[in-house]
């Protein structure tokens, strides 16, 4: 049996107090639980950010890439192991911006990837920058007083929709309960088969904090109340242009039935398929850790050590 204790690590998180990331932290540990996912069949892929340190603060596999490079980082080492969970957690720049055309494609193959974006509107890590989700005339340090930020925000949901997404999601890291919904929305996104994505609202109360709590509490509103159908595409469509005094939260969009890139690679490549699997006795309460250039396997020595070993896939 998982619990939550399993997940626990000794380091604490170097987030601003009243962070949106701690929800999004708290959230991923109760939904890996309620799957009963061990960390050792999980594995966090990240980017660049604040966000991006949550594997650090979490006992599980964690790899941290270069900004804008864990979709394809995990696509590739979900291919060859694909026994493990793969789970993306990055930020509105790292995701929206950086790794654009990667999360496109990702969403358009329908690789088995939960990719989970922490959008709080703004680059926080490096002190502030206006982000793709930045909306126009945004002041900061990139884009000053008067005009602000001169570009329209990109809106993910109309880009996932457009780009053939099979699940699409928002909530916010504002209501625990709902962020971590069997149905609605982290539960559910990692449950879907395929490529799904999950956008998350995630206060930046030292950057941006005009869009905090305060703004989005009034505002959001939960489809699944409504008699929504997430299988309307139509509907979704329109879900995915409001904005304003309501914004929709759940999942937006779901469809079932279309193969995963993973499948269609085994159609094409039966050795690659065959060729990962997942060994928990490999990690023996262990974890994957990596940055920037590869993933080893850290397995617990029986005098306390660790010592290294690839995760390896071949295609025969």
């Amino acid at each position: 049996m998982v619990e939550l204790q399993d997940y626990a690590s000794p380091v604490r998180p170097t987030w601003c107090p009243g962070c949106g990331d701690f929800g999004v932290l708290n959230a991923l540990k109760r939904a890996l639980v309620e799957l009963e996912l061990a960390p050792h069949e999980v594995v966090i892929y990240t980017g660049i950010g604040c966000g991006s340190k949550l594997p650090d603060y979490m006992r599980v596999n964690g790899f941290t890439s270069l900004d804008g490079r864990p979709i394809p980082i995990a696509q590739g080492a979900h291919l060859a192991n694909h026994g493990l969970k793969a789970i993306v957690v990055a930020g509105d720049g790292d995701t929206y911006g950086e790794a654009g055309n990667h999360l496109i494609h990702a969403l358009r193959r329908n690789a088995d990837v939960t990719i989970m974006v922490q959008n709080n509107r703004v680059y926080g890590l490096t002190k502030g920058q206006y982000s793709p989700t930045s909306p126009k005339g945004f002041p900061t340090k990139t884009s000053p007083r008067p005009e602000g930020a001169i570009d329209q925000p990109v809106n993910p949901i109309a880009l996932a929709l457009a780009a053939g997404a099979t699940f699409i999601a928002r909530s916010w890291s504002g209501d625990l309960q709902h962020l971590t919904d069997t149905t609605d929305t982290m539960v559910a996104a990692l449950r879907h088969e395929g490529a799904a994505l999950l956008d998350i609202f995630q206060p930046c109360v030292t950057f941006n904090p005009n869009y905090s709590y305060d703004y989005y509490r009034p505002r959001v509103y939960k489809l699944e109340e409504e008699g929504y159908d997430p299988a309307d595409l139509n509907a979704a469509w329109e879900k995915a242009h409001q904005w304003g005094d309501r914004i929709p939260i759940g999942v937006i969009y779901q469809v079932a039935g279309r193969r995963k890139a993973e499948l269609r690679a085994a159609g094409a490549h039966p050795g690659c398929w065959a060729a990962g699997q997942t060994r928990a006795q490999d990690l023996d309460g262990g974890r994957l850790s990596g940055s920037g250039g590869g993933i080893h396997r850290l397995r617990r020595s029986q005098d306390g050590g660790e010592r290294g070993g690839g995760v390896r896939g071949s295609c025969a």
